[in-house]
C-alpha cells in the first residue's frame, strides 16, 4: 500500500516505510485553503493548511507502506487527517512509472474549508496561527524549504513563506 504526502507528511512521516520518493499528482494544485482547528490551530482560531484543488500537477512524496504495519499506519493517518479530509486513491508519476496510492484531500463542502485569500491575509493567518502540533508558521515553512531542497516550485507555498518570513 502506497501513501501520498503533499504537506506535513513530507517532512514529518512519523509512521514505518519501506520506500520513500518523490511523485506528481497531475490534475491537482497544492493550496492553503483548509483550516486546521485540531493540529495548527484551535477550533476558535483555525490555523491553514493544505489541501488539493484541481489544477496543473503537484508534486509530493510517496511512501511505500510495510504490509504488517500499513492498517495500523492508515487508521493513524485517519485521525491525523480527520478535519475535513476523505481519503482518495489516485495514480501518481514517479520516476520509474506509474504509482496508485491514497492521499487524503478536503473539499469545500466540509466544514473546515477556508477557501482562497490574498497572500497577505493568509500569511497573517499563518503567523498568529497555533495549535496543539505546533505553530501554523512552522508548517509553512518546514513544508517550503522541504519543497525547496528537492528542488520543487510551488510559488503558492513559496510566496505565502516569503510574506510570512517577513512579518514578525
Amino acid at each position: 500500500m502506497n501513501v501520498f504526502g503533499y504537506g506535513s507528511l513530507i517532512w514529518r512521516p512519523d509512521f514505518p516505510f519501506a520506500g520513500r520518493y518523490w511523485a506528481r499528482l497531475d490534475g491537482w494544485e497544492r493550496r492553503f485553503w483548509q483550516g486546521s482547528p485540531d493540529h495548527r490551530g484551535t477550533p476558535e482560531a483555525p490555523g491553514r493548511v493544505v489541501t488539493l484543488v484541481p489544477g496543473e500537477a503537484v508534486w509530493g512524496v510517496v511512501f511505500e507502506l510495510p504490509a504488517d504495519t500499513a492498517e495500523t499506519t492508515m487508521a493513524r493517518l485517519d485521525v491525523r487527517e480527520q478535519g475535513g479530509y476523505e481519503l482518495v486513491e489516485r495514480q501518481v508519476h514517479a520516476e520509474h512509472g506509474p504509482v496508485v496510492a491514497r492521499t487524503f484531500v478536503a473539499t469545500p463542502d466540509n466544514p473546515e474549508w477556508l477557501g482562497p485569500d490574498t497572500v497577505t491575509a493568509m500569511a497573517a493567518h499563518i503567523a498568529r496561527s497555533h495549535g496543539p502540533s505546533g505553530a501554523n508558521r512552522e508548517y509553512l515553512l518546514r513544508l517550503a524549504d522541504a519543497l525547496e531542497q528537492a528542488g520543487v516550485l510551488d510559488a503558492h507555498t513559496r510566496g505565502l513563506a516569503a510574506a510570512v518570513r517577513r512579518l514578525p
